[in-house]
Parts: C-alpha cells; structure tokens; sequence
C-alpha cells in the first residue's frame, strides 16, 4: 500500500520538474511513511510514497523491467504474485525483486493491455513504456484503491489523492455542483466524476492509456449477473464451493512480509474471516474492534463473543460523540469529499490504534453485504415489489414491519407511516434504481438546504437531476435483486464505503485494509448464483451463513444484519453549544461567503440539532453533509494549496 503521484507532458507543456513531483508526493506521506521514489524522463514524471509490506529489503518504487524500458509505481497488492511469477519465469523473464510490484511490469511486457486479467488483487498502477512513449493507469476492478487524473495546461495529473493534483493544479479547485447533488442523493458521486471540477476518478475495472497525445478509457472488468442461473449447481454444492473460495481469498491476502490483524465487528462477515484465518492459516491473530457508548450503536458483546469463542488477542477502541466531532475534520481532509454520515470518523480512529499496535495490515468484511444481498434495502426492494404486484393489499405492506430491527427510529415503526413512505412510486417497478428510491429520496432532502442560486444552478444542469449510472445491455433481463446488487455496487459501495469509510480512513494511519469478500473470484462465483440462493424469503446471505456452518457460533450466524453506524448530529454539540470550528462554519458570514447553502435554514437546522430536537434520518444526515462540505470549501477550494492539511 502506498501512494502514486506523476505527470504526463503533453505538446506544447513544460517538463513536469522534481520540485512538481516532490510537492505532489508530498501530500500522500500519510499513504507511504516508509520512503519515496521518482522515475523522471523528457515527457513523463513518476513519484511514489511507500508502506512496506512485501519485499521490505528490495521492493522500492519506481521499478523496471530487464532493460528499464517500462517502469511503474503502483499503490495496492497483487496477491496472486507468486504464481504469476512463476508464471513469468517460465516465459523467460527475470525478476530483480521479491515484490509483487515487479510482476507488473513483465506481465505489461508479456501481455500488453490484457496484463490486468492477470492480477488479483486491489490497485491503482501508472505504467510509462519508453518504447512507445505511452502512459497506461489501471484500477482493480472492484475500486479498492483509488486513482484520480486532471488534463490541465496540455499535462496529464494523476494520483492516489486529489490534494496530489491540487498540490501542482494551476488553477485550484472548485467544487462540482451537480457531483455535490449526486452526494446529497446517493451518499457518493459516480462514475468518474468527483467533487471537484475537472478531476475525475478513474473508474472501478478501467484502464487508462495516453499514446501520441491521444486518451483513451476502456472498461476491462464489471459486474454481471446470469440471465439464467439453470445450470448452477445446488444450494449445497454451491455453499461448499463458496467456503473453499473465500477459504483461499483469505489465505492469499494474508501474504505480507509484516504482521497482519483484523477488524471484528460481531457480525457474521467479520466473524467468518476471522474464524477463517483461525482455522485455516498460521497466522497470529490480533483483532480489533469499535465500541460506542449509545446502545443502539454498540456491538461490543457480539464482539467479545467471538473474540472468547476464537481465543484471539482482542482490542476494543471506544468512541464517544465528543471525540467523533473533534476528528471530524480531520477525517475530511483525508476523505476529500462531502460526506452525509459520520460513521467513518471511529474507523479512522481505530486505525490509528492499528497503527499504534505495530500492524499495517488489517483484514475486514466490507463487501459481503452487497455480493451476497445483505442489506435491508434489498429486502425493502423484495417487500416492495410483492405489494406492487397488489397494491390495495393490506398484508404485503405488513412485511415491511421485519425490516430495520436495530433502528431505535425505524421507518416502518408506525405501519400508517411506512406504508405512505415506502407506497410512494410503488408501481414503478422497472426504475432501475427501484430499492434505492426511498433512501435516495430521504437523503435527497439535503438540497433544501442548497442556497437559491445553487438550486437554480442545479435545475439547468441535467447531470444533476440524477445519479448518471452507466447500466450493462443485458441489465433489463437480470433478476430483480441482481438489479438492485449493480446499483448498490456503483453507488454505495464504490463511491462510499470503499472510500470515505474504507481506503480513507485506513491509509490516513497508513495501514492497509484488505477485503477478501472482493476477491474477484469470489464476486464473479456470486454473481452467477440465483437470486434465491442469497435472499431466501426475508433471509439476508443465506448462501454465505450455510458456508460458514461450523466456523461460527450458531448465534452469530443467525443474528439478524445490523450495519456499522455511528451517532451523528450529537457529536457536533458539547456543553449546549455547537463546538467552536462547526459554529464559525455555520456562521452567517461563513455561509453566505461560500454561497452553497441557504444561511437562514442552517441556522435552524443547527438549533433545532442543538436542541437534541433532529427527526431521524434528515436533520442527522443535513446536517453532517453541511458540516462536511463547509470543510471541503475550507480546506480544498480556499486554503492555500501548499497547506500540510490537519
């Protein structure tokens, strides 16, 4: 795990210098701790911060090939490094290293382009080829690390972060309306789009190559979804199948040259990767885990269940409200994006702990939820067709009463109210975004709080009136929860979870998480599964909960999916008062400086907040999403770009 920073010259720009690629790298030292290097030619500049974790004796970055005609640096793992170099070998290569970076290079050499299909593992690579003067960026396919770019002045910017491009941007940064909507909708942008103006992400399974001046963007890898599942095997082979896949997912990701940890949370994805590593490796096992002080978001019991039950050395981080607002801003700087939950805040916090404990890796279960169909939204989307199908039914809508068992303000806690909330477009059935339309539409009421221009700004701009989700041909003729699955994936997950709340939060401490449920193998195997064999009747990830038979406590397999969560809009007030950085961002001058929001409803919204007065969902999630992007105006459009960050 590391960070990646370079400049590509185009005609008529100048030599990108080391003074560029120092301030560039500079910026991403909370990536890669352990040293920096630069690979500099007449058109190209490459930079690198690295965090050893394979070959710590020989593995720096840049690296070549034989003759140094094609050098990379590269931010992630290849797990699979070992056979493919042996894979390499045999073709007549030779390695100068032991790390797993150099299989790049000769793969890219072997194979061209189609090098990628040869990875597994989670990455963002710039590869420069001499020969052909030819710039390649490569993402995994799932989105585990990320890559930005900027064409600015005839020069290609890319890396890891945008502070990155910020830090040598000619003309700074503003933020993207119609991306901040996208946010205040979907909790994240999509695509390639990012906050900032004329930067963009680099699409999950994408590569990027620039030849003769010439740009070109090809998707290389996607989720897909059968349209017949017949010749799947039984629900029992195909949970068989299942445990030895994530069996050997799990056993490749723990391949370090360094100690590795986990992440237990209590819950059945955790717990399962947990006992795995437990059962089916050598490695010593260290978890770690959050508590909270507030019930309703503390799982420290499930967690100490399954730390006595496995017999591994245990760490609880507990968080209060107090501290989750102090490291807000923190967390921001290193999120780089408008955020509308504060849930990311105690995961930064706990790798930092991670870091303090000696480890810079850690195993999670992020993923299990959306390649196996764990969420309530799911569900909600199972409910809501079945009423659809008869809308004057008074007992279909009752289902919805099983939904959101852990919510202390559940939704469908009032029969009345859930089914006016969730009847709302209930015949729409063929809206692609079908499950997600009652959570869209919650989050959605942010842009109440959008001043009169932005909102008139953002009513001109047809990227702006809804997520831009680029859907597969075949995408019609999926089963429903496949629909739902693909939806989830770019948006939520991709967007958010992986980001903000995954690759973020971790490499500001600099430790790398790794998620074996995103094994691509793994992705690949569920998604050719019936929708049946994931979501039996109301039963979120039946599949995965019979492939972990006998590696669980019967408890923790059957309980019932709570996610992560964290407390919200409390953590901005102490003492009756709003702590003094969100007080002198929600300012009148603040506000109406910065012309994003409407002054006179935030001023409401953040007594009301004060007041401990915030009705479910809406003020919390308003409020944060004012906060957070008050921050991003703050600490990337008008502090000065060379600025240390927090």
């Amino acid at each position: 795990m590391c960070g990646i920073a370079g400049i590509l010259a185009g005609s008529g720009s100048a030599r990108p210098s080391r003074a560029q690629l120092e301030r560039m790298i500079g910026s991403l030292r909370h990536r890669g701790p352990d040293g920096i290097g630069f690979f500099e030619a007449d058109q190209v500049g490459l930079a690198h911060s690295r965090l050893s974790i394979i070959d710590l004796a020989t593995g720096d970055q840049p690296i070549p090939n034989e003759d140094r005609s094609i050098w990379t640096v590269f931010n992630g793992e290849i797990f699979n490094y070992p056979e493919l170099r042996r894979e390499l070998e045999a073709a007549g290569h030779r390695f100068a290293t032991q790390s797993d970076t150099e299989t790049i290079v000769h793969a890219y050499e072997e194979y061209g382009d189609d090098f990628v299909h040869r990875l597994n593992g989670q990455f963002a690579i710039a590869l420069w080829d001499t020969r052909r003067r030819r710039l390649v960026l490569a993402r995994d396919r799932l989105g585990i690390r990320p890559l930005f770019y900027s064409w600015a002045q005839g020069a290609l910017l890319f890396a890891s972060e945008v502070k990155a491009i910020r830090a040598v941007h000619p003309q700074g940064m503003r933020l993207d309306l119609a991306s901040l909507s996208n946010v205040f909708t979907c909790w994240s942008t999509v695509g390639d789009r990012t906050v900032f103006e004329g930067v963009q992400s680099l699409p999950a399974g994408h590569i990027l190559t620039v030849e003769n001046g010439v740009q070109q963007v090809e998707k290389y890898w996607d989720w897909t979804f059968p349209v017949d599942a017949a010749r799947c095997g039984t629900f029992e082979e195909s949970a068989e199948e299942l445990r030895e896949l994530l069996i050997d997912a799990v056993r490749m990701q723990l391949r370090a040259d360094v100690p590795v940890g986990a992440y237990l949370s209590g819950g059945l994805d955790s717990s399962g990767i947990v006992s795995i590593i437990r059962r089916f490796s050598d490695n010593p096992l260290r978890t770690f885990s959050i508590s909270f002080e507030e019930p309703e978001f503390d799982e420290s019991k499930h967690q100490q269940q399954m730390a006595s039950y496995l017999g591994t050395d245990h760490e609880t981080v507990r968080c209060t409200r107090r501290q989750i607002g102090e490291h807000f801003p923190q967390f921001v700087w290193h999120a780089e994006s408008p955020v509308v939950r504060t849930a990311p805040v105690p995961l930064m916090m706990l790798s930092a702990r991670v870091r303090e404990a000696g480890f810079k890796v850690v195993l999670t279960g992020e993923g299990a939820d959306e390649v196996f169909g764990g969420y309530d939204l799911f569900k909600e989307g199972k409910i809501r067709r079945f009423w659809a199908s008869q809308p004057d039914s008074t007992c279909r809508p009752a289902l919805l009463g099983r939904l959101y068992p852990y919510l202390r303000q559940s939704p469908v806690g009032n029969q009345a109210y859930a089914a006016g909330f969730f009847g709302k477009d209930l015949s729409d059935v063929d809206d692609p975004a079908y499950a997600h339309g009652a959570r869209w539409a919650t989050t959605r009421r942010l842009c109440n709080f959008l001043s009169e221009d932005v909102r008139s700004q953002l009513r001109a701009d047809q990227n702006a009136q809804a997520p831009a989700i680029v859907l597969p041909r075949e995408f019609a003729a999926w089963e429903s929860l496949a629909r739902d699955q693909y939806i989830e994936a770019k948006t939520l997950l991709e967007g958010y979870l992986l980001s903000s709340q995954g690759d973020r939060v971790a490499m500001a401490n600099s430790v790398e998480g790794r998620v074996p449920f995103l094994d691509h193998r793994l992705v690949e195997f569920a998604g050719r599964l019936p929708a049946r064999y994931k979501l039996r009747a109301l039963q979120e990830k039946a599949i995965l909960k019979t492939a972990l038979a006998g590696l669980l406590p019967a408890e923790i397999r059957a309980r019932t999916k709570q996610p992560y969560r964290a407390p919200d809009a409390p953590c901005f007030f102490t003492d009756g008062r709003p702590l003094p950085y969100v007080e002198e961002l929600l300012s009148e001058r603040k506000l109406r400086e910065s012309g994003y929001f409407d002054a006179s409803a935030v001023s409401r919204l953040l007594e009301k907040c004060r007041l401990g007065r915030a009705i479910g969902f809406s003020d919390n999630m308003a409020l944060v999403g004012v906060i957070s992007t008050m921050l991003v105006h703050q600490q990337f459009i008008t502090a000065p770009a060379v600025a240390a960050g927090h």
